[in-house]
């Protein structure tokens, strides 16, 4: 009899603390609005796409910026794998 009502007001104890935890603990989809930027997605007067503005043949010093940009390019593709050789043949030595 007294297991009974042990196990009874446990259960009692039970429910009642799963209704407390359900009524605090509320389930939602919250989220802030999208801030609106313009009819383009851009802001006028900051950002303005040009109808010729990749017109590299108009381009200011242009032999100069293109071969320093081909040469910065070759470096890095070379250097980067000359590198990596390097580090992992140290790595293996040293190991």
């Amino acid at each position: 009899m007294a297991l009974n009502r042990g196990i009874r007001s446990g259960m009692k104890l039970l429910t009642s603390s799963e209704s407390a935890l359900s009524k605090s603990v509320s389930r939602g989809l919250h989220a802030t609005g999208a801030k609106r930027m313009g009819a383009h997605g851009h802001d006028e007067p900051f950002y303005l796409h040009a109808k010729h503005m990749y017109n590299l043949d108009r381009m200011k010093h242009q032999k100069l910026k293109v071969s320093a940009s081909v040469l910065a390019a070759f470096s890095i593709g070379v250097a980067v794998p000359v590198y990596a050789v390097i580090f992992q043949q140290k790595k293996t030595a040293s190991g």
